[in-house]
């Protein structure tokens, strides 16, 4: 759950925007196989990430501050966890929301 202000979330949005929109982004090794699973490619993961929102804010995470993003693909919702707070966007993971985890792309299902 997201424990900053709308403003924050409305800044950090900006700012993943602005860091796809110049591709200042780099993958982890998982972000890579994920998106091979789901067969996103990079050009929609960009053009998700440059029209994204913020649907849950991590700041006081163990490996550093990051967010999940939700938006919309070629035809479809993606989500992505990404940084909030580095030079280079950092995509940690890439999926399609899906049942059970997922009721819709902003409404968590129940897990199995």
């Amino acid at each position: 759950m997201s424990t900053t202000s709308h403003f924050d979330e409305l800044a950090i949005t900006a700012r993943i925007r602005e860091q796809a929109r110049t591709r200042q982004v780099k993958f982890t090794v998982h972000a890579h196989q994920e998106m091979r699973n789901d067969a996103v490619t990079l050009s929609e993961l960009l053009a998700m990430l440059t029209g994204c929102q913020v649907l849950e804010n991590y700041p006081e995470y163990d490996r550093g501050p990051c967010c999940l993003v939700v938006g919309q693909g070629q035809g479809r919702a993606l989500h992505a966890v990404c940084t909030t707070s580095l030079p280079e966007l950092v995509i940690i993971t890439v999926y399609e929301p899906t049942k059970p985890y997922w009721d819709t792309p902003y409404q968590r299902g129940t897990r199995p």
